[in-house]
């Protein structure tokens, strides 16, 4: 047995629930097990991908290894998906106390809001939920797992902490992290992201966020709606450019009324820090402008994790800013050798990671001879969420895209405000909204704008993935009174348009007949 020489892990406020989290993910007192013979599989990363991996190979039968340097569950668990979504709950109990005179609740003045205890939920929640990623129930599910930093050696070998762990296969899954734009002052100046925001106990009186794509977005409303004066600086000329621009104007509107002050067309050239402040330079329509925060949040860039893992040894190629090179299945350039998840892959998700888990085990345990065909991300239909208020989700293609791409569509839109569940909860600003092959009722993409749409889109997905149409849907019971019927009704649109000129003349004279 080995104890593994690595500092001892913190994360701030070393209260009791980051305890527990790091007594699951990272113990202290961690001694690695001793490696005997030839592992089927070695993964690197215990992030989404590199967890899912690992389990699912120990419980088919395979010999399985787990590394990691520093907190199992990734940044999913400590740093993403986990956190992110205990802060926005919060922001939106406070927001739901503010809108509260219009469903008859008189809210006293006497009403406290505590930034600190919305902090420690969070906290609290996620020490709860690391049991799941914990090293003692991996170990108990039948992965040896090693704390420390693995490093090929070999095609076939990686060291952890002096010790030679042999495989047939092994996995990357060593994730991504948040990487700054390069504005002169703005490292001397120090700066928030997602591995660092998490950690405040205090609320920034005046709140910087730098780019206006999903988290930016996220954590800009959250922040607002806790009372912090946000100001939130994008390059472009509205929110989530990747969204469809009716899409991200609904979603802006209602940043705009929680608070949030936009400054687009914005290049930021330097921060300065200014005694307990720090203070923005940035050019708006070709004039310098200046403005001062307490403090500063990035959300644009992610770097994959490639370095110090020895991929040149094990012959993998890299790329420091787009990650390991993997071809449709998943595998390097060292065929013996996978990658999976944030640190090989555009879509950087914590569903997509597991599903990119399913591939690796596919095709690296059984491969093609043993009578399974090969798994390929070619055939992922991969949905995502941001997870703003209301909440954009997209499946698919984009009008856009499916134009690019020489597929005639047409386009049906039904909006919110015609969905009797909307109109009663107070969450009728949105759409959904679906793309068919032109002609047919064959899904290729899919938008919702709801207060749930996260939840929604699964719909879609999984006709796209059953090769379901919009038929399908339109004679599909929905229950009623749900936001969710805004679906049937926008497959109900298609419908319509099913119903010709030269049928309804047919129909006409067929019912003429009968009376």
């Amino acid at each position: 047995m080995h104890d593994h020489q690595n500092e001892f892990v913190t994360m701030a406020p070393m209260d009791e629930f980051n305890r527990q989290l790091i007594d699951n993910v990272h113990p202290p007192s961690w001694i690695n097990p001793t490696p005997k013979g030839r592992y089927n599989i070695v993964v690197i990363g215990a992030g989404t991908a590199g967890l899912v991996t690992a389990v699912v190979a120990a419980g088919l039968g395979a010999k399985a290894a787990l590394i990691e340097r520093h907190l199992m569950g990734g940044d999913c668990l400590n740093v993403g998906c986990v956190p992110s979504k205990g802060v926005i709950r919060a922001s939106r109990a406070w927001s739901a106390v503010n809108r509260a005179a219009a469903f008859g609740v008189t809210v006293l003045d006497g009403v406290k809001t505590d930034f600190e205890t919305a902090m420690a939920r969070m906290r609290k929640l996620r020490a709860r939920l690391s049991l799941v990623d914990s090293a003692h129930r991996f170990t108990s599910l039948g992965v040896d797992v090693f704390m420390g930093a693995g490093r090929f050696t070999g095609k076939h070998t990686i060291d952890v902490d002096g010790a030679t762990l042999e495989f047939a296969k092994a996995a990357v899954c060593t994730g991504a992290r948040a990487a700054a734009p390069p504005i002169h002052g703005l490292e001397a100046a120090g700066y928030l992201t997602n591995e660092t925001v998490f950690s405040l106990t205090q609320l920034p009186r005046r709140l910087a966020v730098i780019g206006a794509g999903p988290i930016g977005c996220e954590m800009a409303q959250a922040f607002a709606r806790f009372d912090s004066r946000v100001s939130l600086f994008e390059q472009t000329g509205h929110i989530l450019p990747r969204e469809d621009a009716d899409a991200a104007e609904i979603v802006q509107t209602q940043m705009t009324t929680d608070g949030v002050t936009f400054i687009f067309d914005s290049q930021i050239a330097s921060v300065e820090s200014r005694r307990q402040e720090k203070v923005l330079h940035y050019n708006y329509r070709g004039e310098q402008h200046k403005l001062a925060v307490d403090e500063i949040f990035v959300g644009v860039g992610r770097a994959p994790n490639v370095e110090g893992l020895g991929l040149e040894t094990a012959g993998v190629e890299y790329d420091t800013r787009i990650g390991v090179k993997v071809n449709s299945r998943l595998q390097t350039t060292n065929p013996d050798v996978y990658a999976a998840g944030d640190v090989c892959f555009p879509f950087k998700f914590t569903h997509v990671a597991d599903a990119m888990a399913q591939i690796v085990i596919q095709n690296a345990l059984f491969p093609h001879p043993l009578g399974l065909g090969y798994a390929k991300t070619d055939s992922l239909i991969i949905p995502w969420a941001t997870y703003t208020d209301p909440e954009i989700a997209h499946v698919g293609l984009y009008e856009a895209e499916a134009k690019n791409k020489g597929i005639e569509v047409d386009t049906f839109t039904f909006k919110l405000d015609e969905v009797d569940r909307a109109i009663l909860d107070g969450e009728d600003h949105g759409f959904a909204r679906v793309h068919v092959k032109k002609g047919t009722d064959v899904i290729v993409g899919a938008t919702i704008v709801a207060a749930h749409a996260g939840d929604m889109i699964s719909e879609f997905t999984l006709a796209m993935k059953g090769g379901l149409g919009l038929g399908t849907i339109t004679g599909t019971i929905h229950p009623y009174p749900t936001q969710a019927e805004v679906i049937k009704k926008v497959a109900n649109a298609w419908r319509k348009t099913t119903l010709t000129e030269s049928k309804k003349r047919f129909l006409k004279k067929l019912f003429a007949w009968r009376r």
